[in-house]
């Protein structure tokens, strides 16, 4: 039985033979003067239990080998973007005190980097766009720490603990030290 959505290129010729190419769903047949011969002949459509069985088999084997690499870094990554949000929000505050003279005080925490402190010293010269976009909190969900007189200040992530002190994961991660 023929296909419908068979293709015919017209008569081919050489050297002295006249050639004729059909396709045909998944066969291709070649015709020439003197024989007719099947190149492909595999008609079903699908995947073979075994085309199945070596795509899981690699699949598997990438999952081996990627995934010790992956898990396990979750805590390092945590920590690399603490360390990286700790470093904008000195960022911010070196601008604000260039701007004002001073740093934010405790009493004016972080939030004054965002918007117009309305307590202690104001700030004539603030930012009307502000210095962040707004106060995050650290990778493992608490806010930074921030103490400052004016003149110094103190930038903290307690780590994945959120209680002061500790080590490797739940090690504190001071401004600083960075």
């Amino acid at each position: 039985m023929e296909d419908s959505s068979e293709f015919r290129v017209s008569s081919f010729e050489f050297q002295g033979s006249i050639f004729k190419f059909q396709v045909s769903g998944f066969g291709l047949k070649v015709q020439n003067s003197t024989r007719t011969s099947q190149l492909v002949t595999r008609n079903s459509k699908g995947f073979t239990l075994i085309e199945i069985m070596v795509v899981v088999f690699i699949l598997g084997l990438l999952v081996t080998m990627v995934a010790p690499k992956i898990m396990g870094r979750t805590d390092e990554a945590k920590r690399t973007k603490a360390a990286a949000d700790v470093r904008a929000i000195q960022q911010a505050l070196n601008l604000y005190k260039l701007d004002n003279g001073r740093y934010p005080t405790t009493e004016q925490g972080l939030l004054s980097l965002v918007t117009k402190p309305q307590v202690g010293i104001i700030p004539a010269r603030w930012n009307p766009e502000g210095y962040i976009e707004k106060v995050q909190f650290d990778p493992w969900g608490n806010g930074y720490l921030y103490l400052s007189n004016g003149d110094r200040y103190t930038l903290k992530s307690f780590g994945a603990d959120g209680e002061e002190g500790g080590e490797g994961k739940d090690a504190d991660l001071d401004s600083r030290d960075l």
